[in-house]
């Protein structure tokens, strides 16, 4: 973890709020890229829970992570309507890409605008293997 204040004041920032585990959870992932488990053990402590209870959310939501990634990650949806676009030859060139994490995601709610993905908060549509090959050499 870079430094506990930073922490410390995430938790802060939620103190009193209902149901403040998620939006925590997603506050530490911005800040430092992962959810470590240092932090797993601070957030209970604020929170009086137990460490296997911040655990198990972590552990369950595929977009938390333990360590912070350190590629970029190309989060393509693989949904019935992008899969009906093509989607999976796409995901075929892209599995073992050195450079590049590729996550999958079902559904980013471009159904009509697909195969789509998600860079950041940023979102892509109309995806074809050229306009994806652009995408991740502009990640890299």
């Amino acid at each position: 973890m870079k430094d506990l204040q930073e922490l410390e004041a995430i938790l802060a920032a939620h103190k009193g709020r209902e149901g403040a585990l998620l939006p925590i959870l997603h506050d530490v992932q911005a800040a430092y890229g992962s959810v470590s488990e240092d932090a797993v053990r601070v957030i209970a402590k604020a929170l009086n829970l137990t460490r296997a209870e911040v655990h198990g959310v972590v552990s369950f939501y595929h977009d938390f992570r333990d360590a912070p990634e350190p590629r970029p990650v190309l989060k393509l949806c693989r949904a019935e309507s992008c899969q009906a676009r093509g989607v999976e030859a796409m995901v075929a060139a892209l599995s073992d890409h050195p450079r590049v994490a590729v996550e999958t995601v079902y559904c980013l709610g471009l159904c009509s605008v697909g195969p789509a993905a998600m860079v950041g908060d940023t979102l892509h549509g109309r995806l074809d293997a050229a306009r994806l090959g652009a995408l991740v050499e502009s990640l890299v």
